[in-house]
């Protein structure tokens, strides 16, 4: 009886941490990850514009879903486009199975064809340092203000009324 107490006490410790991280609007900090070159890189324009960032496991990016569908939507509306807003995506590397120089390519074309800026975090460096908790076949999307907070994070697919809101959230960011 015990040990099931303190197992249960453990799972409810591991759940309460993991959705404090996800409290928002929280400080974030820039940090250096890579390109898909491989070389050093910061955010781009990080406190001087909001960031809609799109930290996507590759094998979620393959899968389709609901997040995918919408950065689709969002580069060919251009809803989300604005003078005060930088997008750009970050391959979540360590979380896929696939091969990364495949991954790798699959980016570059991608970036040739639409102008992306498209970022490897090959040490998962964004989602340990902005506590973001498990990013395995996640196709996340955030909102980083020019102030430097992390004002939206959507983990799990949007459903319609996630979609609607996500818009009007990146609708204050945009202009």
């Amino acid at each position: 009886m015990k040990k099931i107490f303190l197992l249960l006490a453990a799972m409810f410790v591991v759940t309460s941490v993991e959705a404090q991280e996800l409290s928002l609007p929280r400080k974030v900090e820039n940090l250096t990850i890579k390109d898909i070159a491989g070389n050093s890189v910061t955010l781009p324009e990080f406190g001087e514009k909001n960031l809609l960032i799109f930290y996507v496991d590759p094998d979620s990016y393959l899968k389709g879903g609901a997040n995918k569908k919408l950065s689709d939507e969002l580069e060919e509306n251009g809803r989300a486009a604005g003078a005060a807003i930088r997008g750009f995506g970050v391959m979540n590397f360590p979380d896929t199975g696939l091969p990364k120089n495949m991954v790798r390519n699959m980016a570059r074309k991608r970036a040739e064809k639409n102008g992306a800026t498209i970022l490897d975090d090959d040490q998962q460096l964004l989602k340990k340092q902005w506590g973001l908790g498990d990013c395995n076949n996640k196709f996340v999307i955030m909102i980083v203000s020019k102030e430097g907070e992390l004002v939206y994070c959507a983990k799990d697919d949007l459903d319609a009324a996630g979609i609607e809101a996500f818009y009007k959230i990146v609708d204050k960011y945009r202009n």
